[in-house]
């Protein structure tokens, strides 16, 4: 399960094995067939040519020694019968006998035979080498004797190590210690009685260089059997107590059930194989190591497998290649699209070619255009959301002040005040100007100091008995922007719900200072009547809640201004600013206002 999941969890993982299943694995498997199938081929190549050798040894082994047994037909001569079936011959006819066995020689050109004897029943015979002779044992002793008169149409091939002739009948010995000999029976030409027998001596090199010249691979070699799996003939080199094939072992191949096997029963697996010699009756064994004989083939899996290997190199590489072409494109798209994700609208891609890819990004270009664009466009809407709620807030507190303001008016004109009616009609006259400016909703801290100003000269002419004012408003403030009639709201509610019920003359002072945190700060404190905690409580509530407090008639029920300039404040400037107002219950209440110094819009 975890392998799957981290297959699923990348697009170049997924690839890769996409890579691995499709070029890889099927790479792989045809270069374990090709091996397969090579190392067939090459070890079938290698031992037909390893056996053809040894057939070729064979072949050349039955014509030498088919030249050789021409030599036979001199016992065909009449001279040798009648040496062979009477007693009696002169110097000459023994002369005769040599001079034939000598043109024998000159015309067949056989250097490699050593000896021509000829002996008969009563073991008088006549030889290249010694030439007359008598035997002190009777012939028919030796069992090749006894077997050829038993037998008198085979021919038999003597190895060396029974020696030649002569050594075994009468001590006669050359100077070559290995001889071959070739023997068989002399036969009278009309009763085919056995007469005699004829023997030939050749010298063993001929099959000895072949031995010891003739090898396979670089540790191989031939060597020569008997037809009951002796060895005859081994190589020079060989070490003396070598481990060779036991006739045991070759008994299979012998009796022609098979031409070869792999004997694996010591140390690393032999090659051997056979071919016989029909002259002879001795077989020619090749015996070598298996690795020798497969070189080739091991050649030829080393090539596979660097190909192989080459071939996984190069399809790795060039999924990585291909895989990057791919997914890197895809990062950066992903990139990108996590920045704006996070906000970040001008993350845009750079596309290149043509591909679906491509497309992918100039398609996440547009659509953060179009996002942008809706931004934009929903900002701008905001804003004149904001400015039409702004706008209604203030058309919500300028009838309510209009109203309490021309109720003065009336009031001192009733009374014959008409200087002081003259008086407010002029504060107001100014204050509208101010309210009014422009249709701008922010004016400078010193222009709303002002229309406060000009507020509380209006309500000192109603309530000059209750009503005393200060106003103290650092002069550092004067370059900062704030809502208009930010104040003023608060003001009368501390006239018509502080002063005003306390029926006696109260103080309402306004401050101004920049706090320690560099924030704006502007307190109106009042000494009225205060509030209950439970009332300061509900007014708190409305505060936070953004509920707004209940209204009855023309009277402001005790929240309705702080209300106002709390959302008007807050629709600009954030939730983390406003208002904040502490009571105590006939002692007073002091509203704060809290605002960052920054610059405002029209």
């Amino acid at each position: 399960m975890r392998l799957i999941r981290w297959i699923s969890s990348s697009l170049q993982i997924k690839l890769l094995t996409m890579f691995i299943i499709l070029t890889c694995i099927p790479l792989i498997a045809v270069g374990l067939i090709s091996y397969q199938k090579s190392f067939k081929t090459v070890f079938d190549n290698s031992k037909a040519a390893a056996m053809l050798s040894a057939d070729q040894l064979a072949r050349d082994l039955d014509t030498q020694f088919i030249d050789t047994r021409k030599l036979l037909e001199i016992s065909q001569n009449a001279q040798v019968l009648h040496f062979l079936f009477s007693q009696e011959d002169t110097y000459e006819d023994t002369k005769q006998i040599l001079r034939t066995m000598d043109s024998y020689r000159q015309t067949y050109k056989y250097d490699s035979v050593l000896n021509i004897t000829m002996v008969n029943l009563y073991g008088r015979g006549i030889s290249e080498r010694k030439g007359l002779f008598q035997l002190e044992k009777n012939p028919l002793r030796n069992s090749h004797f006894t077997y050829l008169t038993n037998h008198p149409d085979e021919v038999l091939m003597i190895p060396p190590s029974e020696a030649s002739l002569l050594d075994r009948i009468d001590g006669f010995q050359y100077n070559r210690t290995n001889v071959i000999s070739i023997m068989a029976a002399v036969k009278q030409q009309i009763t085919h009685e056995v007469i005699g027998f004829i023997a030939i001596d050749l010298d063993d090199k001929v099959v000895k260089q072949f031995c010891d010249n003739v090898t396979i691979g670089e540790t191989g070699f031939y060597f020569v059997v008997d037809a009951a799996g002796q060895p005859i003939f081994t190589p020079s080199t060989l070490k003396e107590h070598a481990k060779l094939p036991s006739p045991a072992d070759l008994s299979h191949m012998l009796n022609g059930a098979d031409t070869n096997y792999i004997d694996s029963s010591e140390g690393k697996p032999k090659f051997v194989y056979m071919s016989p010699s029909r002259m002879t009756g001795w077989s020619i064994v090749g015996y070598v190591p298996l690795q020798e004989i497969v070189e080739e083939a091991n050649s030829i899996r080393q090539l596979i497998i660097i190909t192989v290997v080459l071939s996984f190199i190069f399809a790795v590489s060039l999924h990585f290649f291909i895989s990057y072409r791919l997914t890197h494109p895809l990062h950066l798209l992903k990139s990108k699209m996590q920045l704006a994700a996070s906000g970040y609208l001008e993350a845009k891609v750079t596309p290149k070619g043509n591909d679906e890819i491509a497309l992918l990004g100039n398609s996440f270009n547009t659509m953060l255009s179009k996002i942008r664009e809706l931004l934009d466009q929903s900002i701008k809407e905001q804003e004149e959301i904001k400015k039409a709620e702004l706008r209604a807030l203030q058309a919500q507190i300028n009838p309510h002040f209009l109203y309490n303001t021309l109720d003065s008016i009336v009031w001192m004109a009733e009374a014959g005040k008409n200087h002081q009616v003259i008086q407010l009609v002029q504060s107001l006259s100014k204050l509208f100007r101010i309210s009014l400016s422009k249709g701008r909703d922010w004016i400078m801290i010193h222009k709303e100091v002002e229309h406060v100003h000009s507020y509380l000269v209006i309500q000192q002419m109603r309530y000059r008995d209750i009503l005393e004012y200060e106003i103290d408003v650092d002069d550092r403030l004067k370059p900062y922007p704030i809502l208009k009639m930010t104040l003023q709201p608060i003001v009368e509610n501390a006239l018509y719900h502080g002063l005003k019920n306390k029926r006696r003359k109260g103080l309402i002072r306004i401050a101004g200072r920049i706090a320690d945190n560099g924030e704006m700060m502007i307190v109106v404190e009042d000494d009225g009547i205060g509030m209950s905690p439970e009332k300061l409580e509900q007014t708190r509530h409305y505060l936070s809640n953004k509920q707004l407090p209940e209204q009855t008639g023309n009277e402001v029920s005790g929240g309705f201004g702080l209300h106002n300039v709390q959302q008007r404040i807050q629709l600009y400037y954030g939730s983390n600013y406003g208002v904040s107002i502490d009571s105590v219950q006939n002692e007073g209440t002091k509203v704060s206002i809290r605002i960052p110094l920054t610059g405002g819009y029209g």
